[in-house]
């Protein structure tokens, strides 16, 4: 007797499928996962036996009282994620070229960008009606793009773009040619630095510009590159010299008040505490530092290597913003 054909694994590898396994991994239990399915218990195991028979392999681990996946079933787990992660990715690529208006927008930004700023325009971009309109109402709707906003240090901005992790950059610094695709603008004025440290730290007494030597004595705070890929970038570190390191820069600052180490510091951020006495500038024979800073973003390229506008509204929004002279000003934080 010919035995049944067994069922196409095409055909058994759904949306569906996929997802019941991924429920299953993440409450823990079949009884569980049917709750969050709104199945009955035996028809989701009569579901799971079905897709078992369809790929000739055991999924779960039928000797443990938990759903316990085996390592098939964890190849299919995280393959299938996948998958469902790319079915939403295409779905929102054919919303947003029926509506013009990207499903989502990732904007990355330097940790020494003015963060309220960036906020602003958040809740501007929110106060949008679908036609790209400014309402008088505020987050309840917007045009439909949901944001993700990440915060980078140094190379790790620039490295969020080329990775197709972001779409637009905040806050590079563009000393380098951009690749083709990439489109780079400056912010305009340079983000001044200073050298700053608490009133009881051992260099708040010095007397002139701090030189090399006496710099070397002191521990530095310092932000690490947030790149994972391109080279991490050091500044203003000198070989041999204690360095105390955190991830942001807001960190930094407040390890400086406290007195835990001294350091260059962007004036934007610091001026509130030296306002109020709770940092000290003092001079180095090194100089004041300037930080470059642009945008970048993806630019689809025409005809002998000139621009095209951006595809999506959402994009076209933030650079019609980032072109303003007080919105660049009010990112680097130089307004009066």
């Amino acid at each position: 007797m010919k035995p049944p054909e067994m069922p196409d694994r095409r055909h058994a590898l759904t949306p569906d499928a996929l997802e019941m396994v991924d429920t299953i991994a993440r409450t823990g239990s079949f009884a569980a996962a049917a709750r969050a399915l709104g199945k009955v218990p035996s028809a989701l195991t009569y579901s799971v036996r079905q897709l078992e028979d369809a790929l000739d392999v055991l999924l779960f681990d039928r000797r443990s009282r938990q759903a316990k996946l085996t390592a098939a079933g964890e190849e299919l787990l995280a393959e299938g994620r996948r998958l469902l992660t790319e079915i939403d990715a295409v779905a929102n690529r054919v919303r947003r070229v029926a509506s013009g208006w990207e499903g989502e927008l990732t904007i990355a930004f330097d940790d020494a960008v003015c963060r309220p700023t960036v906020f602003d325009l958040c809740e501007a971009f929110f106060a949008l009606d679908p036609q790209g309109r400014a309402t008088a109402g505020r987050g309840s709707g917007g045009p439909g793009t949901r944001l993700r906003l990440r915060t980078e240090v140094m190379s790790g901005t620039w490295e969020a773009l080329l990775s197709g992790e972001a779409d637009l950059a905040i806050g590079v610094e563009p000393d380098q040619t951009p690749p083709p695709g990439i489109a780079v603008e400056m912010l305009g004025e340079r983000i001044p630095f200073v050298f700053a440290v608490a009133p009881q730290h051992a260099l708040a007494t010095h007397e002139g510009p701090i030189p090399d030597s006496e710099l070397l004595r002191h521990r530095f705070v310092a932000v690490a590159d947030s790149a994972q890929r391109l080279s991490p970038r050091t500044v203003n570190l000198l070989p041999g010299q204690e360095v105390l390191t955190v991830d942001r820069l807001a960190e930094k600052i407040e390890l400086q008040r406290r007195g835990l180490g001294c350091g260059f510091v962007p004036l934007p951020q610091a001026q509130p505490l030296i306002d109020r006495g709770e940092l000290v500038v003092k001079p180095t024979l090194r100089g004041p530092r300037a930080g470059r800073i642009g945008y970048a973003w993806r630019c689809p390229m025409g005809p002998k290597g000139t621009r095209r506008p951006p595809r999506g509204l959402a994009l076209q929004w933030w650079l019609e913003q980032l072109a303003r002279p007080a919105t660049r000003k009010a990112l680097l934080g130089t307004l009066p």
